[in-house]
């Protein structure tokens, strides 16, 4: 069974975060930006915690079996709120859970739908799809996305099965 737990940013290690975000195979599903150092992963850090006090916003660190993962948050992504979760290779395949636990954070902040933004490196979710209200592409910072508009009381609808067959 996995255990996950969800903390602030704040509380985790730097040096292993560090690892997480600048990892390569982490990165080529992310906007391009510059590798983090320790003092731009601070400044980073900071604004996540800062984003974490917004209104209809949640923003945390994810240990998985008592080892930093990553992070995931719910973000104002212009004028909807988006879920966003990025967790190093040793957490792959807790990422439907994880989804879960999310919308259920949007439900007890109020939202009635979030969206999804993956960049078009990442393979189709049909898992994510089916429990779509809209797909659509979308353009940010010169990249292409495709972006899934979900109702929260949609999540209820996810099996609790194994990851890999989502």
């Amino acid at each position: 069974m996995t255990a996950i737990r969800y903390h602030p940013l704040s509380e985790a290690d730097p040096e292993q975060l560090l690892a997480i975000l600048n990892n390569i195979r982490t990165r080529t599903h992310l906007i391009s930006h510059p590798e983090f150092t320790l003092q731009s992963l601070a400044g980073w850090v900071s604004d996540k915690q800062e984003e974490n006090q917004q209104p209809g916003c949640r923003v945390c660190a994810v240990d998985i079996n008592g080892e930093l993962a990553g992070w995931c948050g719910i973000q104002r992504s212009e004028k909807d709120y988006e879920l966003a979760i990025v967790i190093g290779q040793t957490g792959w395949g807790a990422g439907p859970q994880i989804f879960r636990d999310m919308m259920g954070w949007a439900s007890e902040l109020g939202h009635s739908e979030v969206i999804i933004h993956l960049l078009d490196s990442r393979r189709d979710y049909r898992f994510i799809r089916r429990l779509a209200r809209e797909v659509y592409e979308t353009e940010l910072l010169g990249r292409r996305f495709t972006t899934y508009r979900l109702s929260v009381g949609s999540a209820d609808q996810i099996p609790n099965s194994n990851p890999s067959s989502l």
